[in-house]
């Protein structure tokens, strides 16, 4: 069966919907209508202020200029993640993006790193910068460090609305109270309060948790995660920013039931505090989010409730799901937004082919699908699986729960061998799961036998003056907050 669309409908805003109507109307170049449908009066969930460095792409391919981005949400940089107290109380690691160096052979920095004897963690450019409140943009051409930002999700998605609006997206708002049906099972039109019927021949959902059209409508089975991601509740709160000081990086930290973010923007900073209620009272995570506040709360705390995981298949009979929609895996590595993004990117390489969509289109986006997911899903466990802590009924738990087989299989290569297994659809790379083993002590059970071909003393100067060269880099960089002074002014 194929889809010939000339009519495309995207139900929800927010930043899932804004992102992907903007994606159509610059893609597309006029070859489809491109509608949204939103409720005024649906709030969007808005607090997914974190992104991972795949965000500054979409920018790039929908033609963002970065400033001008920068000033419109608020957005500060983001070289990493901070996690505290997460392999036991008072330990401290970061995960950089960048560059760890060499990971192989005989130069392999984190081999070196052990054999030799350090006592401080293996440094990377980013990781020095962000805990010295440090940023410069990258020089052309050189790889060593990435980053992503923090911002206001919902500046984002008014930004991309009235980008999308100006190159052509139609905006319709209204409350749908209907979906009518065609004969094959797939979406006709929407329905709205007023008695309006928005027809279309693919729909994209974008519906939040709501999933209208998936979820509802179709009733596409869930497949659920929490017997592995436990925690289903989150609490948000913004409060003021103090100071002049703004770190370029998300803080994680774990607590009694859960854990708490810390996101810096320009004007305020977003605190949070992710949980599991099968562990923890609903008020007493309240009461923990409120007391690690560091500045006045300029709103109440903010209850969102969600369960972890995602529908069996993504694209059904013409409808797409994109976003909260079609599953969560909770905000740990800032990934919501990749999920968004990533979709979106390969619904468009669909739709860009230039002829009409095929049942082979739909299997290969939701094989694709899944399989983000579940790779997303095994590095986030792999920050619980690992902790030392027992001081608490959660830690107790994520101790000794089984594991998925790949992440179980995965986490053995290393222990065993020292090699980092690569699986296909994982945005994830080797420093990334690096940056987790170091950082929660898991180390290979034995040295590689080729490390020591070079002699330790020429292992120990060579780390000795890649760490000084680090801070010698990073001490002629601005302060954060310096650097967005020049780059918004």
């Amino acid at each position: 069966m194929s889809l010939k669309f000339d009519r495309v409908v995207v139900v929800g805003g927010g930043s899932a919907g804004w992102m992907m109507a903007t994606a159509l109307v610059t893609g597309l170049s006029g070859r489809a209508s491109v509608e949204l449908v939103e409720a005024e009066d649906i709030g969007i969930v808005g607090v997914g202020e974190a992104t991972v460095p795949t965000i500054r792409e979409y920018n790039r391919l929908v033609n963002i200029d970065e400033r001008e981005f920068l000033r419109a949400t608020g957005a500060t940089y983001k070289l990493g993640i901070r996690f505290r107290d997460w392999l036991e109380l008072g330990n401290d690691y970061f995960h950089a993006f960048g560059s760890l160096g060499n990971l192989s052979g005989s130069q392999a920095l984190w081999g070196q790193h052990r054999r030799t004897g350090q006592a401080d963690p293996l440094q990377s450019l980013s990781s020095v910068m962000a805990t010295q409140g440090r940023f410069a943009l990258p020089e052309e051409g050189v790889n060593e460090y990435d980053y992503a930002f923090h911002f206001d999700a919902v500046k984002y998605a008014a930004f991309l609305r009235e980008l999308a609006k100006r190159r052509g997206a139609r905006h319709t708002q209204g409350r749908i109270v209907d979906v009518a049906r065609r004969a094959d099972g797939g979406v006709a039109a929407v329905v709205l309060d007023d008695g309006r019927r928005i027809e279309g021949d693919l729909f994209i959902d974008c519906s939040g948790f709501r999933s209208l059209l998936l979820g509802q409508t179709l009733a596409e089975p869930f497949v659920d995660f929490s017997h592995w991601l436990p925690v289903d509740g989150a609490w948000a709160c913004p409060c003021e920013r103090s100071g002049d000081e703004i770190l370029p990086y998300t803080q994680a930290t774990a607590l009694e039931g859960g854990w708490a973010w810390r996101i810096p923007l320009q004007n305020r900073t977003g605190h949070g505090h992710v949980f599991s209620s099968r562990f923890i009272d609903v008020d007493r995570a309240r009461e923990q989010l409120l007391a690690r506040l560091d500045g006045k709360p300029l709103a109440e705390p903010r209850l969102l409730r969600f369960t972890t995981g995602h529908r069996q298949r993504f694209w059904v009979h013409n409808v797409v799901s994109i976003g909260l929609s079609s599953g969560f895996l909770e905000p740990l590595e800032s990934t919501s937004l990749y999920l968004i993004q990533e979709g979106i990117g390969r619904l468009m390489m669909a739709l860009s082919a230039g002829r009409p969509l095929r049942d082979d289109d739909r299997a290969l986006f939701n094989e694709a699908s899944v399989r983000r997911f579940v790779r997303i899903r095994d590095f986030i466990i792999l920050h619980y699986c690992l902790t030392r802590r027992r001081d608490s009924e959660l830690w107790r738990y994520v101790a000794s729960m089984p594991l998925p087989a790949t992440l179980a299989f995965k986490m053995e290569t290393w222990r065993r061998f020292g090699v980092l297994r690569d699986y296909d659809e994982d945005p994830f790379f080797g420093p990334n799961w690096l940056s987790v083993f170091l950082g929660m002590d898991y180390w290979p059970e034995r040295e590689d036998p080729v490390l020591a071909e070079i002699p330790s003393e020429r292992a120990f100067t060579a780390l000795q003056e890649r760490r000084l060269a680090i801070a010698a880099a990073v001490e002629r960089m601005p302060l954060h907050h310096r650097m967005l002074e020049e780059v918004l002014n």
